[in-house]
C-alpha cells in the first residue's frame, strides 16, 4: 500500500514539476505580439522549435529522462522507504538513491537550468518568447513520455528501463 502511495506521489510530483514549468513558460510566450514578428523571427522560431523538439524532447526526455523516471517510479512502488515516500518526486528525478555519477549530473543540470532561467529573464521580447516556446515544446514532449513510459511500466508489471538505483 505504501509503495503505491509513494509511486503516485512521485508520479504526480514529477508531472507537477514539469507542468508548472510548461505553464509558466507558456504564459511568458503568450505575451509575444505575433503581428510584430518578421521573417527572421519566424525562421529562427521554426528552427528553434525543431531543435528543441529533437534534442530536448526526443534525445533528452524520450531517450533518457522519461524512461528513467518511469523506472524509478516503478522501482519505488516495490521498494518504498520512509525517506523515499516523503521525497518521492525527488527520488524519481534522481536526486538521491542513485549512482553517484547520476546524482552529480542531476545537481549540475539543476544548477545550470536555474542559471539559464535567470539569464533568460533579461532577454527582450520577442526573443525570450521564442526561446520559451522551444523549451515548452521540449518539456511537453518530456511530460507526455513520462506518462507513456510510466503507464507501460505498470501495465506490464515489469519495467525494462534501468532505474539507476545502486544495489546495496
Amino acid at each position: 500500500m505504501l509503495g503505491r502511495i509513494a509511486a503516485i506521489w512521485g508520479f504526480v510530483g514529477v508531472c507537477l514539476f514539469l507542468g508548472n514549468a510548461i505553464y509558466k513558460l507558456a504564459l511568458i510566450s503568450s505575451q509575444m505580439e505575433m503581428d510584430e514578428l518578421n521573417f527572421l523571427h519566424w525562421l529562427i522560431m521554426g528552427l528553434w522549435i525543431t531543435f528543441m523538439a529533437y534534442f530536448e524532447g526526443y534525445m533528452g526526455f524520450q531517450k533518457g529522462f522519461s524512461p528513467r523516471v518511469a523506472s524509478r517510479i516503478f522501482f519505488l512502488s516495490k521498494n518504498v522507504t520512509i525517506t523515499r515516500l516523503i521525497f518521492a518526486p525527488l527520488f524519481c528525478l534522481g536526486f538521491f538513491d542513485a549512482e553517484r555519477k547520476r546524482i552529480i549530473f542531476i545537481f549540475c543540470l539543476t544548477i545550470s537550468i536555474i542559471a539559464l532561467v535567470k539569464l533568460m529573464e533579461s532577454v527582450p521580447m520577442p526573443w525570450r518568447a521564442i526561446i520559451d516556446i522551444g523549451v515548452v515544446v521540449g518539456l511537453t514532449w518530456g511530460l507526455i513520455f513520462v506518462v507513456v513510459f510510466t503507464l507501460q511500466a505498470f501495465r506490464s508489471d515489469n519495467c525494462s528501463f534501468p532505474a539507476g538505483v545502486p544495489i546495496k
